[in-house]
């Protein structure tokens, strides 16, 4: 008969003793026993320290909430902790300053925006100035005949070669929106009589606001016949300097002449 094979020792279950650092901690429902406050079960009959629907749950203030400084518990038994890595924090804070960078572009650029917006779908009428001054004009051309709503008039500085820092300007008695302007360049609108002048190719626009402020705009014109309509938006204007800076086929038997400057704004009839 082969010996018997002897049992294992069985563990020694010990009740646990009462502890002296917890005497004062939250009291068992079930057994009336002291526990630390940091558990959720009794340490003697395992028992659940706080009965369902007797926790109330607070619910903390936004700011908290936004930056983590919320109440944190331990998990109860048998629950894993989210593990909360360093990237997890980064793209949170990522996410904020994204947030808040859209915020405060979408509050400074909105009244521009919808201001863009409206000056886009806006039906466009012509506006006319009220006065006109020119740094000089040739004899029988004044700077008048720029806003004359006629094609066969011109004005021209009277010097030869490219014109460079000569000005014609118009003024507007009441602060006037603008949206488009279209140049007509050359003494007419005909092909055939372009040779006749020289051509503006690039000016400077000056404009003059309601507030006093001063705006520049740089415009290029192409070397061809008839009117070319160019973006203008800007509001609140009360004058407008057109400089010249270079033009197309100068020569000093030419000098370069502006058929005509229409002004376009928004129509009344806008809604």
């Amino acid at each position: 008969v082969l010996p018997g094979r002897p049992d294992a020792d069985r563990p020694q279950v010990r009740a646990p003793s009462h502890q002296q650092d917890i005497a004062n901690g939250p009291p068992c429902p079930w057994c009336s026993t002291p526990n630390r406050p940091d558990r959720h079960y009794c340490a003697r009959c395992a028992m659940p320290l706080v009965a369902s629907g007797d926790q109330a749950s607070v619910r903390l203030p936004w700011w908290r909430r936004m930056f983590g400084g919320r109440r944190r518990e331990n998990p109860w038994a048998g629950d894993r902790p989210r593990l909360r890595r360093v990237f997890d924090r980064i793209g949170t804070w990522i996410t904020v300053v994204v947030v808040a960078t859209l915020g405060i572009l979408g509050f400074v650029y909105i009244p521009d925006g919808y201001h863009a917006t409206r000056d886009h779908f806006a039906k466009r009428a012509p506006v006319y100035p009220d006065t006109f001054k020119a740094s000089r004009s040739y004899t029988g051309h004044k700077p008048e005949l720029i806003s004359d709503r006629l094609s066969n008039t011109w004005w021209g500085p009277g010097v030869g070669d490219s014109g460079q820092g000569q000005w014609v300007e118009v003024n507007f008695l009441e602060p006037t929106r603008l949206l488009d302007l279209i140049i007509t360049p050359g003494v007419s609108t005909r092909a055939q009589k372009l040779s006749e002048s020289a051509l503006p190719h690039r000016i400077k626009a000056t404009i003059t606001m309601k507030d006093a402020s001063v705006k520049e705009r740089d415009i290029t014109l192409d070397q061809g016949a008839g009117g070319q309509r160019i973006p203008f938006r800007v509001g609140e204007v009360t004058k407008v300097r057109f400089t010249i800076e270079t033009a197309h086929a100068a020569s000093r038997d030419k000098q370069v002449a502006i058929a005509e400057i229409e002004f376009f704004g928004p129509s009344s009839a806008n809604r």
